[in-house]
């Protein structure tokens, strides 16, 4: 078997390691004290720790097992061996918090009454450290790696999969935890999400303008010299006139906005503007691939 790159060490397993570290504080440090819930696998953990006692470190590992084998048939051997690693270094610093919080070198986070704080920062500490997680190629097991696969075969967000997931398991905990804390939980569950997919889908966002106009290379003249952005102009033919136009497809950053339409409405008011958001944008004038 070919060794792996160092780079693909450094770039890949550090970044899927430390966003397990920041999972695992939140549930120790923000989740646990306060009795809130979480969903998926490691919502079933907590549950058996509230109910039974037993460590989350342990319970988290022995219940991923089973996944482990389903997962290396369907994701195969590079995306399981990712799993394996996030689900072992989740472990791992469950059982580092755990004993910081048992020897006293760590006091968790105990709300008592302002239990909307706590909830708040579960859901970003969790929605954090699960995001890098999957930004990275990584899961943590369970629900994670059947939202993955969902994932590859419909298209759905990552975040919007582990919420539905969430939602039922946290519905059954209503049958052990009081239900103004699974109230509580709904919060923390629906920052978590927006994090995970707004960390996966980058925090750079650009808009992407899409303009069909009658003097389309006066326009992107403009932009070239103005903006120095690149400019794509494509042909296009309407569906009802039959006329022949040229479509202008270029991307700027959100403080360019502003100007990239109003040169188009200087030269052309009656010009059709179509902007998207778009995320990750590589390339000359935006992020450089590493």
């Amino acid at each position: 078997m070919s060794r792996i790159p160092l780079s693909y060490l450094y770039k890949t397993i550090i970044p899927v390691m430390l966003g397990t570290a920041i999972y695992a504080f939140g549930l120790q440090y923000f989740l646990l004290p306060n009795k809130l819930m979480e969903g998926g696998l490691t919502g079933i953990a907590v549950l058996l720790n509230y109910a039974l006692g037993w460590k989350l470190s342990i319970t988290t590992l022995v219940l991923n097992i089973p996944l482990f084998i389903i997962g290396l048939r369907i994701l195969g051997r590079v995306p399981m061996i990712m799993t394996i690693v996030g689900t072992l270094s989740l472990s791992l610093f469950l059982f580092v918090f755990e004993k910081a919080i048992t020897a006293g070198w760590l006091e968790p986070f105990n709300a008592e009454q302002d239990f909307i704080l706590a909830a708040l920062y579960a859901g970003v500490t969790l929605g954090s450290g699960l995001g890098i997680v999957f930004r990275f190629g990584g899961t943590t097991g369970g629900v994670d790696i059947a939202a993955r696969i969902i994932n590859r075969s419909k298209g759905w967000s990552m975040g919007q999969i582990i919420l539905g997931f969430d939602v039922i398991i946290i519905a059954i905990s209503l049958m052990y935890i009081p239900k103004e804390k699974v109230l509580y939980t709904l919060v923390t569950v629906f920052i978590a999400a927006k994090l995970i997919d707004f960390i996966q889908e980058g925090a750079y966002a650009a808009k992407a303008f899409t303009i069909i106009s009658e003097k389309a290379e006066e326009i992107a003249e403009r932009i070239t010299i103005e903006l120095e952005r690149g400019v794509t102009l494509i042909p296009a033919v309407g569906a009802y006139s039959k006329a022949e136009r040229k479509m202008i497809y270029c991307v700027v950053s959100r403080s360019e906005i502003r100007t990239l339409r109003l040169i188009v409405k200087s030269i052309d008011p009656r010009a059709f503007i179509v902007i998207n958001d778009v995320h990750d944008v590589l390339g000359e004038g935006f992020k450089e691939e590493a």
